[in-house]
């Protein structure tokens, strides 16, 4: 079987040896020990895997280590490289936009994204980026709050 050795994680090529057919959050997690990617359907629906692939939202339960080749791959783990939070990270904390804690890294993270992109998102922008997140907590105006106040602390914010 064809096999993978090398991914671009966190900024860092990390060396794997792994079946080129596994999905990447099987390797984050069982290979690279970066478990704050969550598995939460295994369908792509709930957005608990979230990650960002070349800054982009998506769904690492789906995704085939075989397509990922030189693609940067950051995790909620990267998000804090020297273990301190970033604005979004410190803005979910502050306005108690987490409960269980298991949507929280996908939420994240998929905001991470629609920042990269739009540092001065709308509430229904906000919105339609995390659609597809799910919470079982229902934080979500608070999540909504928290996304909200990380533009605004960036700089960002109508």
């Amino acid at each position: 079987m064809p096999r993978i050795k090398e991914l671009l994680v966190n900024g860092q090529a990390l060396a794997v040896d792994v079946d080129d057919e596994r999905t990447l959050l099987t390797v984050l997690r069982d290979d690279l020990d970066l478990t704050g990617s969550k598995y939460g359907c295994g369908e792509g629906e709930c957005g608990a895997c979230t990650v960002l692939i070349d800054g982009v939202a998506a769904r690492s339960c789906q995704r085939k280590v075989r397509s990922l080749a030189g693609k940067k791959i950051t995790t909620i783990e990267g998000l804090s490289p020297h273990g301190t939070l970033n604005a979004l990270q410190q803005a979910f904390l502050d306005a108690g936009a987490l409960q269980c804690g298991y949507c929280t890294a996908g939420m994240i993270v998929a905001a991470q994204s629609l920042l990269n992109k739009n540092p001065r998102p709308t509430e229904s922008e906000i919105v339609r980026a995390l659609d597809g997140n799910l919470c079982r907590c229902g934080t979500y105006t608070r999540i909504l709050t928290a996304v909200t106040e990380a533009a605004r602390r960036l700089g960002g914010a109508k």
